[in-house]
């Protein structure tokens, strides 16, 4: 009786922690750290303490803990959308490693609003999280102003840049895509359009279009005004964009189509099978992030592959790091895509 009785009070009491510690036959200071400090703790033991946790019904209180480590163990990190599946594997690199660390990841998503952006990261730091990661460096100066002057260390993902301010774990886009250019180029292009999701709030699109016009600048070469199309990163605007570059008469039609992502040339290429067009023999075209459809589908897309679920495990390690004080401040590591040549992107046919 007095034993259900104490089962019934709660999970933050001494006397269940002890009880706890009894059943895995440990102390009650591994108890703390199997919860508060799991990696100073065996793998079997830690298995043992959740083990007898879970058996006993007992969940450490975090506001307790919290208050007396002055940690939270909650982590941060902000991505432009849940529609996108290289966002998923960053965030999925990240909970592997925050997971390990005792550390529980709270998501927040901008939909590519710097405004709402900034309001998620408030209410994060509202809730004591130890550390945050944003996609890009597209985000107001108070949000980077917050965590600074709380000394809250962060990571940019997705962008990497040797003069920016900001520690940045992923690659460089106006990189990336002045090689995909030069690739198009070395094999007789000279006619070039480009398919893109918006700029707007978002610094990895402007790199990707600098990288592209830096390399045909360099060719003495660019792309017309009315073949830039931008919107959606959607199947369907790509589809409609492939259209209608495909209205321009055979002399001036671009015979390669640099696309911002793979979603919107994998939707060129379908709208191209309805019209009889065929690539590589009608025209070529290029994406970026080889998603898992790019190599299967018919002709196989020519695209960059980046590994995404690296980058969250980078930028996990990277803020573990300084929040044990390792280091001082989260370090810059640079990603670089790999390029997949296959079947879409082929020498320029003679008009």
């Amino acid at each position: 009786m007095a034993t259900g009785s104490k089962r019934a009070r709660g999970g933050s009491g001494r006397v269940k922690l002890e009880e706890v510690a009894r059943k895995a036959n440990v102390s009650t200071a591994t108890v703390s750290r199997a919860f508060n400090e799991p990696d100073k703790v065996s793998e079997e033991v830690r298995q043992r303490v959740k083990d007898a946790a879970r058996a006993l019904n007992w969940i450490p209180n975090a506001a307790g803990r919290a208050l007396a480590s002055r940690r939270t163990h909650i982590a941060g990190a902000i991505i432009p959308t849940l529609d996108n599946e290289i966002f998923a594997h960053q965030i999925s690199g990240m909970q592997s490693v925050f997971s390990e660390r005792g550390f529980t990841l709270f998501l927040g998503c901008s939909n590519y609003d710097p405004d709402e952006g900034l309001r998620q990261a408030d209410a994060m730091l509202a809730r004591g999280v130890e550390a945050l990661a944003v996609v890009g460096e597209s985000h107001p100066p108070e949000l980077f102003e917050a965590l600074n002057s709380r000394g809250i260390p962060y990571v940019v993902t997705y962008s990497y840049n040797k003069a920016s301010p900001h520690p940045c774990i992923g690659f460089d886009n106006r990189a990336a895509f002045h090689r995909m250019t030069d690739h198009l180029l070395s094999l007789g292009h000279r006619r070039f359009a480009a398919i893109f999701q918006p700029d707007t709030n978002n610094d990895r699109v402007k790199e990707r279009l600098r990288g592209i016009r830096d390399a045909l600048a360099a060719a003495g070469l660019d792309i017309a005004a009315q073949d830039l199309m931008m919107g959606p990163s959607t199947l369907e605007f790509g589809a409609e964009s492939f259209a209608a570059l495909m209205t321009r008469t055979v002399g001036s039609r671009a015979t390669a189509i640099v696309c911002g992502n793979d979603n919107l040339a994998l939707g060129a290429l379908m709208a191209a099978r309805e019209r009889g067009l065929e690539a590589p023999r009608d025209f070529s075209i290029t994406g970026f992030d080889d998603l898992a459809i790019s190599s299967r589908f018919s002709p196989g897309l020519t695209t960059m592959k980046v590994d995404n679920q690296q980058i969250g495990v980078l930028a996990a390690n990277e803020l573990l790091a300084v929040i044990a004080g390792e280091q001082a401040r989260a370090q810059s590591r640079e990603i670089v895509p790999v390029m997949k040549v296959r079947e879409s992107a082929g020498r320029a046919q003679p008009r």
